[in-house]
Formats: C-alpha cells, structure tokens, sequence
C-alpha cells in the first residue's frame, strides 16, 4: 500500500476531532493526538476480534479434548475438557487485551499463544501433569515480567539494528500471509516433492478455498479503494457468502473422507447461540511439581525454551505491529514500551493460572491496525468481545478460518511494504536482514527467524571487519540464541 508524503503528514499530525476533546476518552487513549477516532478505534477492535476468534475454537481442541481418546493426555492420565478451556480461552484473552488496551494504550490484542500451546501438547505433558506443565507457563511469565521491570527486555529491543527491526515487520507480514494460504487450504503439505502445494493435488478444488480467495480479492479491492471498514466489511460479506455456500451444499468439515472441507469450524448458523462458561480448570497449575516430577535440569530446560520462544516471539510481533500502525520512533521503539513488556509477560503469567498457555500479543491485531485502530481503546474494544464470546462461543464458530486467513494476507501485503526501509546495497546489513524475513514463514516461528537474524547479523558484521560496531547485547543475546538452537543436544548431553 503506497503512502504519499502528503497522505502520511494529514495522517500523523491531524486536528483533534473536537468531539472527543477533553474527554475520558482522549485523556485515556489520546485518540485525536494519534489521528484517530472513537469510530475508527471501535471498527479496528471488532476487526482485530474477528481474525483472533478462531483461537476460542482452535485452543481448545489443541489442548483439550471430549474424552481421553480424543485430546493430549498428561503423565497421570488426564485430559483438560474442551469445554473448560474454551471458556478459559475467552476469559484469558478478555482480560488481558483489556489490561493491555488500558495500561499499554496499545490495539494489540492478546490471546494463548499457538506456538506454546502446541509445544505443551506435544512435547511437555507427556513427562509432567497438566497443572505441572501451567505451572511452567507461569515461571515463564513470571522471569519475562522481571525482564521488562528491570529494563532488559526495553534495552535488547534498543540494540536491535534498524535493518533488523524492518527484517522482523517484512518476515511477520510474509509469516502472517504463509498462515492465512495454509489456514485456508490455499496451499498444503505434500506427502513427496515439494514441500508445499498449491491447494489439494496442485489445484484449488474445495469451495472454503476458494471463497479464502474471494475473500482476498474483495478485501483488497477495498482496501485499494480506500473504503473505511473495507477489512470488516469484507469479512462480513464474506461470512454472510459462506453460511449460504453451507446452508446449500452442505460442504461439511475437513476430514480424510471429506478434504475440500472447511478447515476448523463450519460456518453454520446453530439454534444454539448462548452456552454458560465452565471454569473448572482455572487455578489448576503447580508451579514446583515439574521440577520433582522429572528434575530441576528438565524443568529448568523447559523454562528456558518457553522463555526464548515467548520473549521474542512477542517483542517481533509488537517491533511490527508498532510500525504498521505508525507508533514507531526512528530507532523502533513506540508509546509505553515498558508498560507493553510487563503486561505482555503478565499474559504468560494469566495463561498458566487459567490453564489456557501463554497469552501473548497476536500478530493478528495487524488486521485491527490495517482498519486505522491506533490505541489501547480498540484492544478494550476487542477483549470485551472476548469476554461476550465465553457466552456465545457457537456465534463466534460462524466466521470460518478461510475468511480470517483472507484478512491475514491482505494485512501481510501491507506489512511487507517496510522491505524499502532494508538496506540491501550494504550486504552484511541485508543478508542477516533476509535471512530473518525468510526464516519466519518457513519455519512457521517468529522466535526462530530472529534467532537467524541476530546470530548471523554478530557473525557476518564481524568477518566483515565491522565488529567493533555491534552492541554487546547483540552477543549476548545471539550467544543465547545459539543455546536455543542447539538445545536439543544439549539436553541430551546433560541428561536432561
């Protein structure tokens, strides 16, 4: 999306609508000082919700399940009920975004994180209990709150190169746009050759993917035209086209017998709109069981890995959703970052005690950001939804993947156009820089991509003769970034 300097200078530096001046609001969000309005704030928050929904839906059927045979079952034999951490999801993301909106005056909303859900699942609660594995997430947050009240957090994010910090807003918004071509079955693994294909069979032959491209052509077109509410009003109309695509044909999820189904709800309009909350596992979590359970070293192991992976997983994800939104200073930093930091780590601290996982900043909130929401009060906007759907949690299943994964590229394409920022003439700056873009969406890990970016940032600039120039925080954390890489074997050597 191409900004004039005329466009950007009426968008940074607008009047105050007079309407909202000197109001608890303005003083609050200081809505009119970032060139926004109540009506914007409100439009973007709703967006924001919609394309962060589905983790009410998807977070419970990736930790829970309905019975034992159908869900991740812990070291003692447990299951937690889908229902429960359905509700528990809600509460956790409703919380927290409004938490954020208020103290960080930020629009990023904040949800269980995916990566570190599927990471307890798979690789944690088969060696501890469920509330052993909470009480994990909970250390995690706890040690990341410490990282940002001392200013270590705010301090590596200083040192990060500018190159580097434009690097992270291109690779989430490729990463971002990889998510919504795989949410929609736009493209799918292949069980020989290449790694990914083009829809089923090198083709795009399901219905729910083909309204995903609907979809994007719709959202873009109104994007292009600069319609305002373009994002949410193509996602309605998008909606609307799917429930009657189902009602008719009667597609059905996706399964082995049925793949050009939809991919995680069904968009149907149920006679069952409400369902009350079921918040028996929150306070579940045992934050020294684990450590007794398999040894203070594997624990500890563990601890480390969900710290890296969340640390940075969140710092990238907000380095971006400051720029799209225009927050950002010359040297990457924007409003409140300190507050942004604490809260954030709170989040994991709120996951492990609600048994939900780590709740972090969604990249998501960039479909909020690309709708003009500019403050904390579209995050309050999106998180009271978040506490409505633990009520209406069947209305929230309407809104299929396939048309949030559309607003997700649309966003993507908007994040990708700080590419210009990279320096690509000096190559020790742009080889760490595409190296870094690249590695997210290819690995599907935003941790993972600056890892890339910041070891081969220390190692490129030094045997380039420019050592001298790189912030002893870089080697530090480029050091830790090494431990994270190769903690594997590590492991294994320590017997861990």
């Amino acid at each position: 999306m191409t900004i004039t300097n005329s466009n950007r200078k009426q968008t940074q530096t607008p009047a105050k609508p007079p309407v909202i001046r000197n109001t608890l609001l303005e003083r609050t969000f200081k809505i009119g000082e970032r060139g926004s309005t109540v009506k914007r704030e409100i439009r973007g928050g709703v967006v924001t919700f919609f394309t962060m929904a589905y983790i009410v839906v998807l977070n419970p059927l990736i930790l829970g399940g309905f019975s034992p045979d159908a869900a991740p079952v812990d070291v003692a034999g447990n299951f937690l009920p889908a229902a429960a951490v359905g509700a528990a999801t809600g509460l956790a993301a409703g919380v927290m975004t409004i938490a954020f909106g208020i103290f960080a005056n930020l629009p990023f909303g904040l949800a269980a994180g995916l990566g570190i859900n599927s990471f307890l699942a798979v690789s944690v609660i088969g060696d501890v209990t469920w509330p052993e594995a909470m009480g994990l997430v909970l250390i995690n947050g706890i040690v990341i709150v410490i990282f940002g009240l001392t200013g270590a957090r705010t301090a590596i994010f200083r040192a990060i190169p500018k190159d580097l910090k434009a690097a992270i807003t291109v690779g989430i918004g490729l990463f971002i746009t990889f998510i919504g071509f795989v949410d929609s079955g736009f493209v799918t693994r292949t069980p020989a050759g290449p790694p990914v294909q083009l829809g089923n069979d090198g083709s795009i032959s399901s219905l729910p993917t083909v309204i995903f491209v609907i979809g994007v052509v719709v959202m873009g077109g109104l994007v292009a035209r600069k319609v305002q509410g373009g994002l949410l009003i193509g996602i309605i109309a998008t909606t609307v086209l799917a429930v009657i695509a189902e009602k008719v044909l009667r597609i059905g999820a996706s399964s082995e017998a049925n793949p050009g189904g939809w991919h995680l709800n069904v968009p149907e309009l149920s006679g069952h709109l409400f369902s009350i909350p079921d918040f028996s596992i929150i306070g579940q979590f045992d934050p020294f069981g684990a450590f007794s359970r398999i040894g203070p070293l594997a624990a500890t192991m563990l601890v480390f890995t969900l710290v890296f992976t969340n640390f940075f997983d969140a710092m990238g994800t907000m380095t971006g959703l400051a720029k799209s939104a225009k927050l950002s200073n010359k040297d990457g930093t924007f409003p409140r970052l300190k507050s942004a930091f604490v809260i954030e780590g709170a989040g994991a601290i709120f996951g492990g005690m609600t048994s939900t996982s780590s709740n972090t900043v969604y990249v998501d909130s960039a479909a909020g950001i690309g709708e003009g929401a500019r403050t904390g009060l579209a995050s309050v906007v999106t998180g009271t939804l978040f506490l409505g759907a633990m009520f209406l949690t069947p209305l929230t299943s309407v809104v299929p993947i396939e048309v949030a994964a559309s607003a997700l590229v649309v966003v993507g394409t908007m994040m990708a156009g700080q590419i210009r920022a990279i320096n690509f003439k000096r190559f020790s700056s742009g080889m760490p820089a595409f190296l870094t873009l690249v590695t997210m969406p290819l690995t599907y890990s935003i941790a993972n991509g600056i890892g890339v970016g910041f070891v081969s940032w220390v190692l490129i600039n030094t045997l380039a003769g420019r050592g001298a120039k790189i912030h002893p925080l870089m080697w530090v954390v480029s050091a830790g970034f090494l431990v994270y890489f190769a903690r594997g074997p590590i492991s294994l050597i320590m017997g861990a």
